[in-house]
């Protein structure tokens, strides 16, 4: 079992089941996220957040989710390394010339994925778990949400949407390399996936991107 894991297909192999968990969360993170457009009181994604940070099944996941991000941004650079190094076979990323942009810069879409993630959350989760921005009545939840997509903070807008189309194209390659790698693309269902794929992407990538610019309209036309 060690030798499987410690092989390239086993790195492979946790790098998709990695992946595939990181995109599940996505779906659930935007889910909770598009409430705040849907209630101009910001109660409804109030009482999502707080639920959210004060499940006890969440609470396990947390950690849980963090090691899934550090094993995929691990295995990803790892096998990125011994792609140019060695000429290895990607983790199921063709070496065909025809390539898409996405599959060619998977480490580069990664770096400003792993950027975002760290000013997302020092905007959000840091400021919740470890300030008492929230606790002492300040703001809410959804006021901490609005403040950062402000007019007068534009370039915070303009860097998350940026930051959203290129996690849409890591996305759109990263789920058609998760299915491959697990053996899932079979002829029949090849270009089923790529479908999926570019669904998704396209729906986590829109939905995160509207909020910034609702918000931002909003605000502006106050």
């Amino acid at each position: 079992m060690a030798n499987i894991f410690s092989s390239s297909i086993g790195k492979k192999l946790i790098m998709s089941v990695s992946g595939l968990f990181l995109i599940m969360f996505l779906l659930v993170h935007l889910t909770v996220n598009l409430m705040i457009l849907f209630d101009s009181t910001g109660e409804l994604f109030n009482e999502a957040a707080h639920f959210m940070t004060t499940n006890p099944i969440i609470k396990i996941m947390e950690p849980l989710l963090a090691l899934g991000f550090l094993i995929h941004i691990f295995y990803g650079t790892y096998l990125e390394y011994r792609n140019n190094k060695a000429r290895p076979v990607k983790y199921a990323v063709s070496n065909k010339s025809d390539a898409s942009w996405s599959s060619k810069n998977m480490l580069l879409t990664g770096i400003v994925i792993f950027a975002f993630l760290t000013v997302h959350l020092w905007n959000y989760f840091y400021k919740i778990k470890f300030t008492d921005l929230i606790s002492s009545g300040s703001m809410t939840e959804s006021d901490l949400v609005r403040s950062i997509f402000m007019p007068e903070r534009w370039y915070f807008s303009i860097f998350y949407i940026v930051s959203f189309i290129l996690l849409a194209l890591h996305l759109n390659h990263s789920f058609q390399s998760a299915f491959q790698t697990l053996g899932l693309n079979n002829n029949k269902w090849l270009n089923r996936w790529k479908v999926i794929g570019m669904l998704y992407a396209f729906v986590i990538a829109a939905g995160f991107s509207v909020i910034p610019i609702a918000i931002f309209i909003q605000e502006y036309f106050k």
